[in-house]
């Protein structure tokens, strides 16, 4: 999806299938700590969860994404696996990957895409967001009031070390709108 040029302001809009190249070419900017996602993952998450999943415009050019997704407890998804289903039960608004084109660091985009995200589960009913901070991120996202959450499970120490040695589960409660 493109939108018109609008001078230099930032556009926040639903992520959809069609933005995923764009996605994966700024994924592929981002991403040293780990191996990036496939498109098949990334857009299973997008296909099962677009209201969600968010993007970040300027003139007319996909600069930023953040992929979200609700879960049920700590019932994360797999780092790059298609295989993607949503509960209905879900109490959680997992933050899965959030990624800026490097000409796009600093204009606020990381920012307005965080702060819909978090809204966005506020108002679906979410008591709380989850992430894993990968890449030294931990702090950034202390600043937005996430907490280390410490793995309970096997299954979920399993996926966190999937992410690598400086990945960090951490959660924030979401307040209603």
């Amino acid at each position: 999806m493109t939108l018109p040029p609008d001078a230099d302001a930032l556009t926040l809009a639903p992520l959809h299938a069609g933005d995923l190249p764009a996605v994966m070419r700024i994924q592929a900017q981002c991403y040293t700590a780990i191996v990036p996602e496939s498109l098949a993952s990334m857009s299973a998450k997008q296909q099962h969860a677009p209201h969600t999943c968010h993007a970040a415009w300027r003139q007319g050019e996909l600069v930023g994404y953040l992929l979200s997704l609700p879960v049920r407890g700590l019932a994360l998804p797999a780092l790059d696996s298609p295989a993607c289903t949503i509960d209905p039960a879900a109490d959680a608004l997992y933050l899965h990957d959030l990624a800026l084109a490097p000409a796009a660091r600093g204009s606020g985009a990381r920012q307005a895409l965080v702060q819909r995200a978090l809204a966005v589960g506020a108002q679906r009913g979410l008591r709380r967001a989850l992430l894993v901070a990968i890449q030294g991120s931990a702090p950034y996202w202390a600043r937005q009031g996430f907490e280390p959450l410490a793995p309970p499970t096997p299954d979920v120490r399993a996926k966190l070390a999937s992410y690598g040695a400086d990945a960090r589960l951490m959660q924030r409660p979401l307040h209603p709108a």
